[in-house]
């Protein structure tokens, strides 16, 4: 066995920056609080995604297992050692196929990279006034016995539905009971029915504010319902194009402590502006902005470490932002091996500079130098959706 230091003068250890190295021997941190290297770097857990429907030219719901074991590198590249796959609304078919890709890669012991944690359906529960980018000819209300399906052939651990539709309360206290992690979105809810999906057993909110009904002083909506609700977990995309940045200091002052930070990214993320797809459906970017045909955002082109500069930028504390990249969104999945840098605890770590960007990142004690670029173009951008 062979100690080894992070060269770090700080770390982040049960949510506050702890002067000191830490040392990592084989898989596991051994100890933290040593005398601190010099240089200004800082250790935390490894980030934890828990949207990504594409990454560096590879779209999740049409990839291979060779584009999947792409984007688990390029993930880790900007810090992160953990993410959900994301699927949006597509034909039953699409998500059929994508499953069982997604099944086999989640499964395999033999990777480099990120970990995939498991399937995040963002659809096709979706509320028809809401949907975004979401294909409207595949949106569906809420179907049991097709998620039971979709259930038994993929490592379905998320599901964003949207409240008010009819069955969806019956279908959240299903899943929730079920160990998924059941998100409010892409909804047009009244407070009300927003408050009663929560008691359901939904336990987040899919992009806040984003495709949702919005936040009025005398209808709070779905934003509202979750930004008063202390056992809600609000999600965030800080990209300077999903929210302004007062609406992003707005949920960080209302919801401090259960903020999870989010990418939504696409096959764009990570690349240049130009033309990309979303499961299908032809999007551009322009200026960092995602969108479809109809100008409106279709996911982004972020990637978490950005995310996190973003939100220290806005003046967000940078342990609280970590927090909401790595102890947040573990606590949100019950994953208690994930998103804590501790003595004994599996050794998912990023290295980050002065200016909070990742210079190292490590997956289960392997080192990986970041700043290399990683990058597949996608080969094909069809010109109508399936």
């Amino acid at each position: 066995m062979t100690a080894r230091r992070l060269g770090v003068g700080a770390a982040l250890v049960a949510g506050e920056l702890l002067p000191g190295d830490v040392e990592v021997t084989d898989d596991r941190v051994t100890r933290v609080g040593l005398p601190p290297a010099a240089g200004g770097r800082v250790a935390a857990p490894g980030y934890i995604d828990l949207q990504v429907n594409g990454f560096a030219g590879v779209d999740v719901m049409g990839a291979d297992e060779d584009g999947l074991r792409h984007v688990d590198c390029a993930l880790a590249q900007h810090g992160v050692t953990s993410w959900l796959p994301t699927l949006i609304t597509a034909s039953p078919a699409q998500v059929d196929r994508a499953l069982g890709v997604l099944a086999r890669h989640v499964g395999s012991a033999e990777r480099a990279g990120a970990r995939p944690l498991g399937v995040h359906l963002e659809g096709p529960f979706l509320s028809p006034r809401r949907l975004g980018t979401h294909p409207a000819e595949h949106r569906l209300d809420p179907d049991p016995d097709l998620v039971r399906r979709w259930r038994a052939s993929g490592p379905v651990v998320a599901a964003t539905v949207a409240p008010e539709l009819p069955g969806a309360l019956d279908l959240i206290r299903e899943l929730s009971a079920g160990g998924v992690l059941v998100s409010l979105g892409h909804s047009d809810a009244t407070a009300e029915q927003a408050h009663a999906g929560f008691d359901a057993g939904a336990r987040t909110v899919t992009h806040l504010f984003n495709a949702m009904s919005p936040l009025h002083h005398r209808a709070p909506g779905l934003p509202g319902a979750a930004l008063a609700r202390p056992d809600v977990v609000v999600q965030l995309v800080i990209d300077g194009h999903h929210l302004h940045d007062d609406a992003v200091r707005v949920a960080w002052a209302a919801a401090l402590g259960r903020i999870v930070m989010v990418t939504d990214a696409t096959a764009a993320a990570g690349l240049e502006d130009g033309s990309y797809a979303l499961a299908g459906v032809p999007v551009e970017v322009c200026g960092g902005a995602v969108r479809n045909r109809d100008g409106a955002l279709a996911g982004s082109a972020l990637s978490l470490d950005a995310a996190v500069r973003n939100a220290v930028a806005l003046g967000a504390d940078l342990a609280d932002t970590l927090c909401a990249v790595t102890e947040a969104p573990a606590r949100l999945l019950g994953r208690d091996d994930l998103g804590r840098l501790r003595p004994g605890g599996r050794a998912d770590l990023v290295v980050l500079d002065d200016q909070a960007r990742v210079v190292q990142t490590w997956v289960n004690g392997n080192p990986t130098e970041t700043g290399r670029p990683v990058t597949r173009h996608s080969d094909d951008v069809p010109e109508e959706r399936p």
